[in-house]
């Protein structure tokens, strides 16, 4: 377990991390209603939840009512399982026949109700604290407010996940490839598109190593 802050007390057997709930208590001031659910890990980290259209509003009060003026990352998750089992992993495991399960489908601590969620983590440089705000992208259009009037920063990580997962985000000034061909079809991030390569050679392969060369008894290379 993470060794728990000074800020960290135990009440009868229950850690208490003051300092991440009253950041997370802030968050859920300022944001009203906007602020869905939330979430603390005692000496190690904490989540919020807002509502779909609450996303900017949080970057807002993050930045210029709470202080939290350096941005982590901007990223997706994509909790729908996988369709093919765990065959991205072994041999073993392949089931061809396997399909997504979405009754199973879980979105951590702080919840959920779609297959994708934003994910931005603001740190304040202050408190030194940095909390993970969530939510839901809605499943027909999967698009989002963007940060990037807030966090600048954020340009290419809003490019990455459009890119990677199909999500659009209103008000980015230039979503286009940064790693794949501009004609290239599909998001390899979500789950359910297959890594064809790992088809071929499951994961781990076998990796061709050439042998190393003869350096004699000297230990020294060729002469």
């Amino acid at each position: 377990m993470s060794p728990l802050s000074s800020a960290d007390t135990e009440t009868e057997g229950v850690t208490i991390d003051a300092a991440r709930e009253a950041a997370v208590a802030e968050f859920a001031e300022a944001l009203g209603d906007a602020c869905l659910e939330t979430h603390v890990f005692p000496g190690v980290d904490c989540w919020i939840r807002v509502a779909t259209d609450g996303w900017l509003q949080a970057a807002q009060v993050a930045r210029h009512e709470l202080n939290y003026r350096y941005i982590d990352f901007v990223s997706v998750i994509d909790w729908m399982p996988s369709p093919y089992g765990r065959d991205m992993d072994t041999e073993q495991d392949r089931d061809p026949n396997a399909v997504a399960d979405f009754e199973a489908m879980q979105h951590g601590v702080t919840g959920g109700d779609t297959r994708m969620q934003a994910i931005g983590r603001v740190h304040s440089l202050i408190t030194n604290i940095g909390v993970n705000i969530k939510c839901d992208i809605p499943d027909d259009t999967l698009t989002l407010d963007s940060w990037i009037s807030v966090f600048g920063g954020v340009n290419w990580h809003e490019r990455e996940a459009y890119e990677m997962f199909g999500v659009a985000f209103t008000g980015h000034p230039g979503l286009r490839h940064l790693y794949l061909p501009g004609d290239f079809e599909g998001n390899p991030m979500r789950k359910d598109f297959p890594l064809l390569a790992r088809r071929v050679k499951p994961w781990p392969g076998i990796v061709d190593v050439e042998p190393m060369p003869d350096t004699g008894d000297n230990g020294g290379g060729e002469s």
